[in-house]
Formats: structure tokens, sequence, C-alpha cells
């Protein structure tokens, strides 16, 4: 007989503590791991839905981690309400590399999302039945595996994240003036790498691909999605802690911007702002050229 798959073994092992835990009725398995062909690797993680009937006891002790080996660091996500239900999340990094997110709920959530019109989100992107003592899971809806793809923006959200951009970008131009350098390289990070200028060129991504790309969080697998020119450019954002070199990497961050956001809008149909571009390049030109004396 051929030896199982690590993943095989995996599974097998959660199906197994599952079945002699009597307060858990069901394990389903989301996330990529649970959709065919996906990209997974040794470090990719387990995404378990496990419903129980008494959800304090797992929630208060953390001993049955321990029963997938050595525990080495876990969070846990607070107790939160979902349609009138329980649930709650261990993030759990054993020792081993394994890597298992437990999303416990209650058993009714499980029995509504059976009886929705609609698989939520976490589902609809795919999920695979485990263990289902009761037949909870019986009546939800296959997957269609687009949860989480983007639709293309409305004009008023593409408008919105171009302002976003150019008001993060004022924070970061202020932090480098004032060589507040490590202010400088959070915002820039989070506030226009991040939240700003990596959702645009997602967009841009999704336009070349017809909208059917799930990009990763915070930019995962991105590299594999935009052209190795477009990629270059996002690499020449960054730069090491020194103040030349950050106002170098924010102005092509800066550029990059606005040459993705007028792509997206000529293949969407939108009016790019200028008015608001040119009067945004000029401030921050200005912040940059500003006199080091102290302002009144």
């Amino acid at each position: 007989m051929q030896n199982p798959s690590p993943e095989q073994a995996v599974i097998r092992q959660l199906v197994s503590w599952g079945s002699a835990q009597e307060s858990v009725r069901a394990l389903v398995l989301t996330s990529s791991r649970a959709v065919p062909h996906a990209p997974v690797d040794a470090l990719s993680d387990y995404d378990v839905i496990v419903a129980v009937t008494d959800l304090r006891p797992f929630f208060e002790s953390r001993t049955w981690l321990g029963d997938f080996g050595p525990v080495l660091v876990v969070y846990r996500d607070p107790i939160r309400t979902q349609e009138g239900f329980e649930r709650f999340a261990y993030i759990t990094q054993y020792e081993t590399g394994l890597k298992i997110d437990f999303g416990v709920c209650e058993v009714g959530l499980l029995r509504h999302y059976a009886s929705a019109p609609d698989l939520p989100i976490e589902f609809d992107a795919g999920y695979r039945v485990l263990l289902d003592k009761d037949h909870l899971t019986e009546g939800l809806k296959p997957p269609s595996f687009r949860g989480y793809i983007p639709t293309p923006p409305t004009e008023a959200e593409f408008q919105t994240r171009v302002e976003l951009f150019f008001h993060e970008a004022t924070y970061v131009a202020k932090y480098l003036w004032r060589d507040d350098l490590m202010a400088a390289q959070h915002i820039f990070e989070t506030g226009m790498r991040q939240d700003n200028l990596r959702v645009m060129i997602e967009w841009r991504s999704e336009i070349d691909h017809g909208w059917q790309v799930k990009p990763g969080p915070y930019g995962r697998r991105l590299k594999r999605w935009i052209s190795p020119d477009l990629w270059a450019s996002l690499e020449q954002t960054y730069a090491r802690m020194d103040i030349n070199a950050l106002w170098n990497a924010f102005w092509k961050a800066v550029a990059l911007f606005r040459q993705v956001a007028m792509e997206v809008g000529q293949q969407l149909g939108f009016t790019y702002p200028h008015d608001l571009d040119q009067r945004a390049i000029a401030y921050l030109q200005k912040v940059h050229n500003l006199d080091q004396d102290p302002l009144p």
C-alpha cells in the first residue's frame, strides 16, 4: 500500500481526532487546500472549521491543540457572534512546520450556512467536508470557487482610491521632510503601497486576466500575475532606511501609481482625476523642497 502524502496524513489525523471528540460534530476544510489545483506547498495552512456543541471548553483551554504536535506559538481570536452563533479562531503554528487555523464555531452556524440561499465567502472560495456526524452540511451549496475574487470597482471607488493614495502620500512626505524615517516607512508600506498601490495593481492584473484571479493578502503571488516590467517597477519603490533612498523610492511609487491608475481608468472607461493629481504632485514637491527652518 502506498504511503499517504503529508497532506493526506494531516487530514486523517484531523478526522481521527474529530471522530473521538464528542463535542465535535463536523470538520470542514476551507481555503487553498480545499481548492482543486490551488498552489500549495509544505508550509501552506490547513484552515479547518470545527463545529462543536460546546464552544467554551475549546476556547478556555489550549491543551487540545497539542493533539496535533508540539505547539510553537498561537494567536487566539476572541469570541465573536455571527448570525447569532459564537465562533473564534486559534491560529496555531507547530514546531514541525504544520500550521492549522482552527475556526471553532457552534453547530448552529453550520446549520445556518446549509440553509442559507448563498454560501459565505470563505465557503464559496472552496470547501471540503472532512467529517459530518449529524448531516449538518448536506444542504450546503457547491462552491463557485470565486470567493475573494475582486469585482470591477465603480468609478467612484476608483477615484476614491486615487485620492486615498495621495492623502497617504502627504503623510509620507511630511515624515521624510522631518527625517522621521520609521514613521515614514510605516505609512509608505501600509497606507501608500499596501492599501492603495497594491489594490490598483491588482485591478490592473484582473483586467488582464478577465477578473478571474484570486489575489493573495498583502500581495501574495502578485509576481505571478503581473508583467516582469511592472514587477521591476514595483521593486524600485522599496528602499533602505536612508533619507535620500526613501525620497527616491517615494517618487518612484507616486509615478508607478499614476501610471497604473491611468491605465485602469482608461480600460474601465473612468475619468482619471487629473486636477487632483496635478495639485497633489505640486504639494508633494513643495514639501520635498521645503526649507528645514522651523515653521512658525
